[in-house]
């Protein structure tokens, strides 16, 4: 079940923040820009919204062994966390080869956000533009996470 999906929501602020799900997908956008991905195309960037207002970004970086590789999601998280963060409310995750399009969090992403978030609260955004968007709580893309 989507949350909210494409009902002029690029304007509404999330809840507990001032910053609106479409200024969270274009920071993520915007981090997208900073992608290393030589091996699939594939570039993709996320923006973490913690509950003190910090936005925290992350990009894709690939290596040629594969399993070092890191997506967007959790750069941003790692990012966060290791500057002490641990209360977070939603994440924009930007991705596509050329232009965006639908692009949604991988199953580690998912667990790794299971971890630090509420899954019953927690937001992820995903869309093909800041005013194209999809809304869900992460207990519904990761219904039985493991912990």
């Amino acid at each position: 079940m989507v949350l909210k999906q494409m009902e002029d929501i690029s304007t509404k602020a999330l809840r507990s923040s001032q910053i609106s799900y479409g200024e969270l997908m274009k920071c993520a956008m915007e981090a997208r820009k900073n992608s290393y991905s030589p091996y699939s195309g594939f570039k993709v960037g996320a923006a973490l919204l913690c509950r003190d207002g910090k936005i925290y970004t992350g990009c894709n970086i690939e290596n040629a062994a594969y399993s070092p590789t890191n997506c967007a999601e959790r750069t941003a998280f790692f990012k966060a966390i290791s500057e002490g963060q641990r209360e977070f409310l939603a994440i924009a995750v930007a991705g596509g080869r050329e232009e965006l399009e639908p692009c949604y969090p991988c199953g580690v992403c998912r667990q790794v956000m299971a971890e630090f978030c509420d899954v019953e609260q927690f937001e992820i955004v995903c869309g093909t533009s800041a005013n194209d968007l999809e809304v869900f709580r992460l207990k519904e893309l990761l219904p039985k996470n493991f912990g």
